[in-house]
């Protein structure tokens, strides 16, 4: 894997490393046919998209007991696995739980209170691989936001895959459906009649998924729009080529689409980062998926000219995960406003926060981290705020309220003020 010099990219290249696209504008016309249908057929839509798209025969939609009997009977390491990062992920968001708070400014008390919505969709996906994690991921925050109904939906299997089945069970998920897809994302905005329609979904998913949240939006509420995965490692010459490929290559092996670089300032470690890929992806279980995340444009190893470079376009570039692995790395992460989710230091693989650290791995992509953060337990609350106000108080503020509703042309707004004070 040869490096590319990021001052000599060319507008295409840099179009690619920069305008990375969740690819839903091909599938859109498809994706809209099949929310019309679930949204029309209900379940007997879900069943014939199900032998269509998945080649599974579904007979119960709600595999919601199966998920008990899968955590009593998946493997005792498996299962405290699961348990170990349900605990982490329940205490890092337990921490983001804001408080109800009222305080007096002057005759006026002003505060603020939170309440959960009450209904929550997840999205788990499937396919090419189960992701017990974003069970985990998408309800625990939920349910410490004290959402009442939270249900999972991942595509149905023959046999469903017992790990996430347990690890909706273990994170306490209300009902899991054997949905996937389009399909799902419709069944869950508007309901059929085995599936309860939801208020918010969010949890990742393929350009389909992606292409029907974009879709319902509006009808319902959901996390953001996510593409594939991403990683960009800002690395200075202390860091390991070896362990910075591997890191690439973990994110690679997501999504032929995965877009994955490395920056440095440093030639000799670009050129090492490259060697040390070439010679990882044989070994690995997914080395075509690898591979070909690695050979298109938005993936690669760029050199700067200098650290100062590489920082910028980090910044720029605004991942899905950055991964900092450099002697100062708290003075870059000071330069850097724009990531989904910081790892520091050479002992912090991205993995660490798909799986277990606690943090969440449902995270904007396409230079999202600009605009808006990741999955957090705020997602699911609602604040609203209260305020009362005393005869004095409203008496400090009649001038400014009368004079900005005369301003306004909205006389009874003034008036209900004078009448106050008659």
């Amino acid at each position: 894997m040869d490096y590319r010099a990021v001052s000599e990219l060319s507008p295409d290249e840099r179009a690619a490393l920069f305008e990375r696209d969740a690819g839903i504008d091909a599938v859109r016309g498809d994706v809209a046919d099949i929310i019309d249908r679930v949204h029309t057929e209900g379940d007997v839509a879900l069943r014939e998209l199900a032998a269509q798209y998945d080649d599974v025969e579904v007979g119960n939609l709600d595999v919601t007991d199966l998920a008990e009997r899968a955590h009593e009977d998946v493997d005792d390491e498996i299962l405290a696995a699961i348990s170990e990062a349900a605990g982490n992920i329940r205490a890092f968001h337990e921490q983001q739980v804001p408080d109800d708070w009222r305080k007096e400014f002057d005759g006026r008390e002003l505060g603020r209170r939170f309440r959960p919505i009450e209904r929550v969709g997840v999205y788990a996906p499937g396919g090419t691989a189960a992701y017990p994690s974003s069970v985990l991921m998408g309800v625990l925050p939920a349910k410490i936001a004290g959402v009442n109904h939270v249900a999972v939906a991942t595509p149905p299997a023959d046999p469903m895959n017992p790990v996430t089945l347990a690890a909706a069970h273990e994170a306490g998920a209300d009902a899991i459906y054997a949905a996937g897809g389009a399909q799902a994302v419709a069944a869950l905005a508007y309901g059929t009649e085995t599936v309860t329609g939801v208020q918010k979904i969010v949890g990742p998913g393929n350009k389909w998924v992606t292409a029907a949240k974009a879709e319902v939006r509006g009808d319902v509420e959901i996390d953001f729009l996510a593409g594939p995965s991403e990683i960009l490692i800002v690395c200075d010459e202390t860091a390991d080529p070896t362990l910075v490929a591997s890191d690439l290559i973990a994110q690679a092996e997501h999504d032929p689409n995965a877009s994955v670089v490395a920056v440095t300032a440093d030639k000799a470690t670009a050129a090492a980062i490259g060697e040390a890929v070439d010679k990882q992806v044989a070994n690995r279980k997914r080395s075509d998926i690898i591979s070909d995340a690695l050979a298109h444009d938005a993936s690669g190893v760029l050199l700067a000219r200098s650290m100062s470079e590489a920082v910028l376009f980090a910044e720029e570039y605004a991942a899905e995960h950055l991964s900092i692995q450099a002697d100062d790395d708290e003075a870059i992460l000071d330069r850097i406003t724009a990531a989904g989710s910081v790892f520091l230091g050479p002992h912090t693989p991205v993995a660490a926060g798909d799986y277990a650290s606690g943090t969440n791995h449902v995270l904007p992509t396409n230079g999202g981290a600009k605009r808006f953060g990741g999955l957090s337990v705020d997602a699911f609350l609602r604040s609203t705020t209260v305020q009362r106000i005393d005869a004095d108080g409203l008496e400090k503020l009649s001038e400014a309220i009368t004079t900005l509703a005369a301003a306004e042309g909205l006389d009874a707004h003034a008036e209900s003020v004078r009448k106050r004070f008659e």
